[in-house]
């Protein structure tokens, strides 16, 4: 073969340099490709492969050829095992043999190797039996100007990397920035990172309240005291990357917390599966993401807690001044289960009231939804309300299964104390079938509507209770006097016909005489049980005044209004103790025979009067 001149190597300079300039090249991998080309029909051998070092992985990756005199070769070699002594490639203390069919002899290629200073970062495989043609020194200076090449073209290769790669950087964070929404921010975040480095797998750390609305590769971030000592709970609770190596799996994870101003976000977590450590560049670029990630994602959450707040704030303005109208107390709890259901889309809601300090027993408030309306809801209140609510404070339950024994029907709940000095003692209670479905938030706006409606329950219940007062005699708890004028007013207007029944307890003095007025106070309450037990729902039962009660029958005939004053009169005088009698003036009225109250009572008071003067223990019709 010919010998080579200085001009065949300044040839060889010019065609590598005709490779860094040519346009059609566009990667390291494409560079490469060629390079090994040109060296081919250089040098014009049959073949020419390049492995490079790849220090990351540790390995001697096949860049340019995948075969050689038509044998499939090692795609990539351990780096730890090749070795250069005496002009000879050594893996594992043997001529190192490329070949997948070890069967073949190593002869049939040479190895030279790519230095850089005494390191080998490369090799290439070239036919061998020309190699012995070819001028020593000459074949150095070529060795020389492809390391050279090499080299310079991974220098440029690398700047144009990194480019790209702050490039995607930049364009990453200004789209994190662009977004008021937290899952946008996390969803730009994967795919900025899956663009710039496909090879690693990538997870977002993140508290169980964070709900996305979209597919996210998101893991549970547990930071409880048994976790402490693991690199991402270090990384959330310390706000700093940390590294976490599995030798046996041949695996490394990066840890790298998405950090605000104000606090930690969640963690992001980079699994590399074939390396057991991440290059500094490589560590400085996630460094740098999640930093802007954290940002981002802080700005996102607080434009959504402003936003949530002026909507929670209007909710309770509008809750609020609903409960301070004059709604009854039952309309104002099933207003309020309505909007506690629509807020949190709550499965149940019920509000319970309870009659003592010692909670030992307790009302279910009408407008608490279905759950709570059946018995086997008393069992779950008394056991919440005695497992959870000893210190009187609001409990949040993101898996209450966890903390119950036995059958639980729900997994999620909320339970907030209702109490209000003297005037209401109760408890609101918010359940959802699957667990962690309340965010914090949630549990935060639930205690500032349950102690809203708190005081405007408690103002219901003190007015039904005046009102109570106002209308109801305070001896016998039938209606007062007043109350059953307006009502009866009122049935005049409305009802076809009605009757008025006045009774009077006979010989009432001699009860008094005899056994007291203690005694007589009871009678005229065993008399005044004994007539609203028999008219129960069909009137209107009112203390008259002293001795005397009054009925008001409404859309009944006289007949029916009869039998139910004998049987009045029958009962007192079978049940009372010390037995007494009544005597009755019955008066009626129909379209024909028009009265107004003051008719009515006079009639039905002259036919009292008439039945006291004929014998009393009677009725009489006015």
């Amino acid at each position: 073969m010919q010998l080579y001149s200085k001009e065949t190597i300044q040839h060889l300079q010019a065609r590598v340099f005709e490779l860094f300039t040519t346009e059609s090249t566009h990667t390291f991998e494409k560079f490469i490709d060629l390079l090994s080309i040109e060296i081919q029909q250089f040098l014009q051998i049959d073949g020419c492969v390049i492995y490079l070092l790849n220090e990351w992985e540790e390995v001697f990756q096949l860049r340019a050829g995948d075969s050689y005199e038509g044998l499939t070769l090692h795609d990539h070699v351990s780096a730890t095992d090749i070795s250069w002594e005496e002009s000879t490639l050594w893996y594992k203390n043997e001529p190192f043999n490329p070949y997948k069919k070890t069967s073949i002899p190593y002869v049939k290629s040479s190895s030279i190797p790519l230095m850089d200073k005494e390191k080998i970062y490369g090799f290439l495989l070239l036919s061998q039996q020309v190699l012995g043609e070819f001028d020593h020194h000459l074949l150095n200076s070529i060795i020389e100007e492809v390391s050279k090449a090499i080299h310079k073209i991974r220098v440029l290769y690398s700047a144009f990397e990194e480019k790209r790669k702050y490039e995607s950087l930049y364009k990453g964070t200004s789209l994190f920035h662009s977004s008021n929404k937290s899952d946008e921010v996390l969803e730009k975040v994967i795919e900025t990172l899956r663009n710039v480095y496909p090879q690693f797998n990538y997870y977002l750390l993140l508290s169980q309240d964070y709900a996305p609305s979209s597919e996210l590769p998101i893991k549970n971030l547990s930071y409880e005291k048994d976790n402490a000592s693991q690199a991402s709970t270090q990384a959330y609770l310390l706000g700093e990357m940390q590294m976490e190596y599995q030798t046996q799996e041949g695996q490394s994870i990066l840890y790298a917390p998405l950090k605000g101003k104000q606090g930690v976000y969640g963690v992001l977590q980079v699994v590399s599966d074939h390396a057991l450590y991440f290059p500094e560049t490589y560590v400085e670029f996630f460094d740098l993401l999640s930093q802007d990630a954290g940002k981002a994602l802080e700005n996102a959450q607080l434009y959504q807690q402003s936003r949530r707040l002026n909507s929670d704030l209007q909710l309770i303005n509008s809750t609020s001044k609903h409960l301070n109208s004059t709604m009854r107390l039952t309309e104002k709890i099933t207003y309020m289960a309505d909007r506690i259901d629509q807020s949190f889309q709550a499965d149940e809601v019920g509000f319970i009231i309870f009659e003592d300090d010692t909670h030992s027993d307790f009302t279910i408030s009408e407008g608490s939804s279905a759950f709570f309306n059946i018995k086997d809801s008393r069992t779950f209140i008394e056991r919440i309300d005695r497992t959870f609510m000893r210190e009187e404070e609001a409990v949040f339950i993101g898996d209450l299964s966890s903390k119950w024994e036995g059958h639980c029907p729900f997994r999620s709940l909320m339970a907030v104390p209702m109490k209000d000095q003297e005037y209401l003692d109760g408890l609101a209670i918010v359940v959802h079938r699957d667990p962690y479905y309340f965010s914090f938030e949630s549990f935060k706006l639930l205690q500032s509507l349950v102690h809203h409606s708190t005081l405007a329950f408690a103002n219901s219940m003190l007015h039904e209770e005046l009102e109570r007062t106002i209308i109801t005699d305070y001896l016998t708890k039938l209606h007062s006097r007043n109350y059953l004028d307006q009502q009866v007013e009122e049935h005049l207007k409305q009802d076809e016909n009605g009757h008025f029944l006045l009774f009077d307890i006979d010989n009432f003095k001699r009860v008094n005489d005899t056994h007291g007025h203690q005694v007589g106070d009871a009678v005229i309450c065993q008399v005044a049980d004994i007539i609203q037990t028999i008219i129960a729902n069909q009137g209107l039962a009112a203390r008259w005044g002293g001795e005397e009660l009054a009925v008001y029958l409404p859309s009944m005939s006289f007949e029916e209004a009869h039998a139910l004053a004998e049987l009045v009169r029958n009962s007192v005088s079978e049940q009372s103790c010390p037995p007494v009698t009544v005597s009755c003036g019955l008066a009626s009225w129909d379209s024909v025979h028009l009265l107004d109250v003051k008719q009515m009572v006079k009639q039905a008071d002259q036919a009292l009067y008439v039945a006291k003067e004929f014998g009393k223990n009677r009725i009489v019709k006015a």
